[in-house]
């Protein structure tokens, strides 16, 4: 028997639509406030994580107007100042970070191991009510007049030298970061101690490879950023020289501290996003993915390496040349596990049976901008590129090429992919091609053109700007717009999806996984029966033989 995983066939999987299932088996706001289960609480995150994303855009919207103009003529440097930094804070701490592990891996993790909940249920919903603590934090520091000192909090700025809400902010991220602490905890204990019986380590979805890739960087990273904004609000407060020099403290300390979580962070954002891709990738090539053990492995090896790199963040704040040449080759180290699992996705697709279903075509565009944004890191790890290129607008693209596009355009693929289990309900395909195909075209008009304009040398968190990079920005806030109007296109044809959307069946992708052995919406307690695991994972052959019509119409 091969090391891998399949399935046996559930009677519940023929159940229908409007049988009993999680989000008609109880009625009443107190059902969903107060539940245990993980798929109630995966959408109650859905709709938080879904408003912050819609503040986070229109905060890059009030950004990007401001820099169609030289000048700063439509706010002021200050409000400037703090529309970039609450447009960072939400989008890095409540929306990229906790949208893929809070909303799908909430939801799937449990179905994908055959289990009836997460380990923790009680502690998986108060990792909700701390994210809703912290949101009424960052919504208290709006309303209070913001913060200025951008996303990163950097001292002494941060300390000593601006007078915005910087405590209030700083205790919103430090209570989201216990979320995510709880969140990871939870996924490592279930899926050790609550996997389905012949579910084996090499048997699993590369999905919970991800998935427990981040929860690990989760529970050990998080820790150290929560101790350093409490250093900051110490010193802010009380006047103690953790970080001023006067006082015997160190500056670098702050970068030190903060980039060790902040760098791992990134693959908090990169891996959930990496696991929606090889689910896609694997179902619409109806191939096992290539080199399993490779891209599981990677995963490990991503998590380890991403505790190693911090200090490329730092090349030019004083740090010795010798371990900036040392950190500099591991950042290049860290490139390996995610050329792998690049290349090992490219190769599914190669001479696979594809079909170009909407989440096909968001993983595709997925892959555009990550190849994107992960070579133009290399950049950033060389000492000398990275000296001319840092603090300009290249930053701000390749960052939003590997965070913002890749991340985003994996969870909306992802989302397609699992919005028929999620609801029972399919959206207009036709048009949630489009909307990728638009989003995809927008994000290569906004970030694009900042390539060119930090090479150039525009420093970034500045209102005002030379006339010569006018053009460029012009481009930048155009491709916003069109990138801004495919994100509503989304929300729109999803929401009417859940009314009007043809019913989906339990299986509509004729997918592999557990997931899909039961029906759509899943029952409460997910499986009827215990589901027992005998085939590979991603065995579509097995899978295709033993239902070859249904192989014929997904080729």
């Amino acid at each position: 028997m091969s090391s891998t995983a399949v399935l046996q066939p559930q009677t519940e999987a023929a159940s229908g639509y409007n049988q009993r299932n999680y989000l008609n088996q109880e009625h009443g706001l107190l059902s969903w406030l107060l539940t245990g289960d993980h798929k109630r609480i995966a959408l109650m995150y859905m709709f938080a994580v879904s408003i912050f994303f819609m503040a986070g855009g229109l905060l890059a919207m009030a950004v990007r107007l401001e820099l169609l103009t030289p000048q700063a003529d439509l706010m002021s440097p200050d409000t400037y100042n703090k529309a970039f930094t609450m447009h960072g804070i939400v989008m890095v701490f409540f929306v990229l970070i906790p949208a893929v592990p809070a909303i799908l891996g909430n939801f799937l993790v449990p179905l994908m191991i055959g289990a009836r909940d997460l380990a923790f249920p009680k502690i998986n919903l108060l990792s909700f009510y701390l994210y809703c603590v912290a949101a009424v934090l960052l919504l208290y520091t709006i309303g209070a007049g913001g913060v200025d000192t951008g996303w990163t909090f950097t001292t002494p700025l941060s300390t000593h030298y601006v007078n915005t809400n910087v405590i209030s902010a700083g205790l919103a991220a430090f209570v989201a970061g216990f979320s995510s602490i709880f969140t990871g905890l939870n996924f490592i204990a279930t899926i050790h101690r609550m996997r389905a019986p012949g579910l084996t380590w090499f048997r699993l979805p590369l999905f919970i490879w991800s998935m427990y890739s981040a929860s690990v960087i989760m529970v050990l990273a998080t820790p150290v950023v929560s101790i350093t904004i409490v250093l900051v609000a110490v010193e802010r407060l009380f006047n103690f020289g953790f970080f001023d020099p006067t006082k015997g403290g160190d500056p670098l300390l702050f970068q030190h501290l903060f980039w060790f979580y902040s760098h791992p962070a990134v693959y908090i954002m990169l891996l959930p996003g990496m696991a929606c891709i090889s689910e896609i990738m694997a179902c619409f090539c109806r191939k096992r993915i290539f080199g399993y053990a490779a891209v599981a492995f990677s995963s490990i090896a991503i998590a380890m390496f991403s505790f190693f790199v911090w200090e490329h963040h730092m090349y030019i704040m004083g740090v010795s040349q010798y371990s900036a040449l040392v950190f500099s080759m591991l950042t290049m180290l860290v490139a390996v596990p995610s050329a792998i699992k690049v290349f090992n996705w490219t190769f599914t697709m190669y001479k696979g049976s594809i079909t170009f279903d909407a989440p096909m075509i968001y993983a595709i565009c997925c892959l555009g901008l990550f190849v994107v944004g992960g070579c133009t890191g290399v950049f950033l790890g060389s000492l000398g590129m990275d000296v001319h290129l840092t603090e300009t607008y290249f930053i701000v693209a390749h960052f939003h090429f590997v965070m913002v596009g890749f991340v985003l355009m994996a969870f909306l693929g992802g989302i397609h992919f699992w919005w028929p289990k999620m609801f029972g309900r399919m959206y207009p395909e036709g048009i949630a091609k489009a909307s990728a195909v638009i989003i995809f075209v927008g994000f290569y008009i906004t970030f694009g053109p900042q390539f060119v304009l930090g090479y150039l040398g525009m420093p970034r968190r500045y209102a005002a700007y030379p006339v010569e990079y006018q053009v460029l920005n012009v481009m930048s806030t155009a491709g916003a717009t069109v990138m801004g109007a495919g994100f509503f296109m989304t929300m729109i044809y999803l929401l009417w999806s859940l009314k009007y959307g043809p019913v989906a069946g339990p299986n509509p992708w004729n997918a592999y996984g557990l997931e899909w052995q039961t029906a759509s919406p899943p029952i409460t307690q997910n499986f009827a029966v215990t589901p027992i695991v005998t085939h590979e994972a991603y065995d579509y052959g097995w899978m295709d033989s033993q239902h070859p019509e249904t192989a014929k119409s997904a080729a």
